[in-house]
C-alpha cells in the first residue's frame, strides 16, 4: 500500500461525473488525486505539483488531451501520461501514444481495467525512475544487442529504440529478410522496465494453421484431439515481458480478429476454456511485407493493422548503409573465430563493397563464415567467395569472346579472364590451391605467383 499511497494522479477530463467517479475510485485504492476541468487547469495544476500520473481525456474544451501531453512531455519529468477516449476518437489516442502516452483507455472503460493499466504504468514509472538512478551510479549502457552500425540511418534507429523502450506502446518493426528485426526487439525489450521478464518471439509464419490459436493462446485438456493436458500459450508464457510476433502479416484472417481482441481486452481465452485470463504483455510486431498494401487489399485488417503500428520502426537495408560494412566484418570475425587475428585483403573488401547484399546482414554473416571455414590464415581473400560473388563486368564477354562497341582493355580483359578462371577452380577444389593447380595444369608455384600478381594473397 504505500507505493500507492506514494503515488500522486491527476485526472483531467470535463465531464463532472467522470472526475468525481474516477477520484473515489482511485483515493479508495489508496492514491493521492487531484481534479482538472481542462488542459488549461490541468497547467495550472502542474506547475504548482508533481504527479507520478496523469489521466486525461482527449478531447476537452479550452485545450485538449494532445496539447497536455505535449506540454507534460516538455517538461522532461518522468510523468505518466494515460489518455481516455470515446471509440470515435481511438485514432488521436493512438497519435498520443506515438508522441509518448503510456497508453490510452476507450470509454467506457470496466472498473478492472482502469485499475490494472494504472498499476501497471505506475509499476512501469517507479522501475523506470529506480533505473534511471541505477545508470547515472554505474554509467550504464543502453544494451543494443548484436545491433552493430555508425551510419546516420543507425544511430537514428539507436536513439529511437531508447526513446520508444521505456513506453508501453506496441511497436511495428519493418524491414527487407536479413535486416535484424528480432535484434531490435530484443534491443527495445531489454532496455525497457520489462527487460527482466520472459521474451518470448513467435513467428507467425511457421506455425500450421490449425495450430496457431493453440500456440499463442493456449488450450486446455480435452479441447481437441490430442490435448491429453491443458498449455499455456505464448502470451501466457510472455506475461510481465514482451511477445515478439514475427512475420505477423503471415497470420490468417480469422486469427488476425482472435489476436485484435485479445490486444483490446487485454484478455484472453484459451482454446476450450471458459474463463478469461488478464493479461500484461508488451506486444511488438515485425514484417518484411508491405502492409499497407495487404490492408489496402483486404489480407490483413486495417484496425488491427493501427494497433500494432502505434510506433513504427523500419530497418535500412544493408546496401543502403555500406559504410557499416568494415564494422559488422570486423564482429563477425571476432564472434566466429575469436582466436584468430583476421585481416580482409584489399580485394575481398573491394567485392564485399560492390555487391549489393539481398540477403543483407544475414547473408553477409553467412559469407564471412564461409571465408573463415575455408581459409585457415589470418589474411581473407577472395577464395571463400561464393560463386555469385566473384561475378564482374567482363562476365559476359568472357563467355562469349566478343569485343564490346566500346571496346575494351586488353590486358585488363585478359586479367579477369585469368582471375575468373583460377577462382572457378580454386571453388571447385574447396580452396586447396595445390588441387586447383594440377586441376588447371599448371605449378603449384606458378599458382602461387598468378594470384599474388591478381591481388589474391
Amino acid at each position: 500500500m504505500s507505493r500507492k499511497q506514494s503515488s500522486h494522479i491527476l485526472v483531467v477530463d470535463d465531464e463532472p461525473s467522470m472526475r468525481e467517479f474516477l477520484s473515489i475510485m482511485l483515493q479508495r485504492e489508496g492514491y493521492d488525486v487531484k481534479c482538472a476541468a481542462d488542459g488549461v487547469e490541468a497547467l495550472a495544476l502542474l506547475d504548482d505539483n508533481v504527479f507520478d500520473l496523469v489521466l486525461s481525456d482527449v478531447r476537452m474544451p479550452n485545450l485538449g488531451g494532445l496539447e497536455l501531453l505535449q506540454h507534460i512531455k516538455g517538461l522532461g519529468t518522468d510523468t505518466v501520461v494515460i489518455m481516455m477516449t470515446a471509440f470515435s476518437t481511438t485514432e488521436q489516442a493512438v497519435e498520443a501514444m506515438k508522441h509518448g502516452a503510456y497508453d490510452y483507455l476507450t470509454k467506457p472503460f470496466k472498473n478492472d481495467e482502469i485499475r490494472l493499466v494504472i498499476r501497471n504504468a505506475l509499476q512501469h514509472h517507479h522501475l523506470r525512475i529506480e533505473n534511471s538512478r541505477l545508470r547515472q551510479v554505474i554509467g550504464q549502457r543502453l544494451s543494443f544487442d548484436r545491433l552493430v552500425g555508425k551510419s546516420p540511418s543507425m544511430q537514428q534507429l539507436y536513439s529511437l529504440i531508447e526513446k520508444v523502450a521505456s513506453s508501453n506502446a506496441n511497436i511495428l518493426i519493418t524491414g527487407e529478410s536479413g535486416t535484424g528485426k528480432e535484434l531490435v526487439a530484443r534491443a527495445i525489450h531489454r532496455n525497457s522496465s520489462r527487460g527482466e521478464q520472459p521474451f518470448v518471439a513467435v513467428n507467425c509464419g511457421a506455425i500450421p494453421e490449425n495450430l496457431l490459436e493453440s500456440e499463442l493462446f493456449g488450450h486446455e485438456k480435452g479441447s481437441f484431439t490430442g490435448a491429453v493436458t491443458s498449455k499455456q500459450g505464448m502470451f501466457e508464457v510472455a506475461e510481465g515481458g514482451t511477445l515478439f510476433l514475427d512475420e505477423v502479416g503471415e497470420l490468417p484472417i480469422a486469427m488476425q480478429v482472435k489476436l485484435l481482441r485479445v490486444l483490446q481486452e487485454k484478455q484472453l481465452r484459451r482454446v476450450g476454456g471458459t474463463q478469461d485470463i488478464n493479461l500484461d504483455v508488451r506486444v511488438l510486431a515485425a514484417t518484411n511485407s508491405n502492409l499497407d498494401d495487404a490492408v489496402n487489399a483486404g489480407a490483413f485488417r486495417r484496425d488491427l493493422y493501427y494497433r500494432l503500428n502505434v510506433i513504427h520502426l523500419h530497418i535500412p537495408p544493408l546496401r543502403e548503409r555500406k559504410e557499416d560494412l568494415p564494422l559488422l566484418i570486423n564482429t563477425f570475425c571476432q564472434t566466429l573465430a575469436p582466436k584468430r587475428d583476421v585481416q580482409i585483403s584489399t580485394t575481398l573488401m573491394r567485392r564485399l563493397l560492390d555487391y549489393d547484399w539481398p540477403g543483407n546482414v544475414r547473408e553477409l554473416e553467412n559469407v564471412i563464415e564461409r571465408c573463415l571455414i575455408l581459409e585457415d590464415g589470418e589474411l581473407l581473400t577472395e577464395v571463400g567467395l561464393p560463386p555469385h560473388l566473384l561475378d564482374d563486368k567482363f562476365a559476359d564477354s568472357v563467355v562469349s569472346c566478343t569485343i564490346p562497341e566500346e571496346g575494351l582493355d586488353l590486358d585488363e580483359y585478359i586479367a579477369a579472364v585469368e582471375k575468373r578462371i583460377i577462382m572457378q577452380a580454386l571453388e571447385r577444389c574447396n580452396g586447396v590451391r595445390k588441387h586447383a593447380a594440377k586441376l588447371l595444369k599448371i605449378s603449384f608455384r606458378s599458382l602461387r605467383y598468378r594470384l599474388e600478381k591478381l591481388g589474391l594473397h
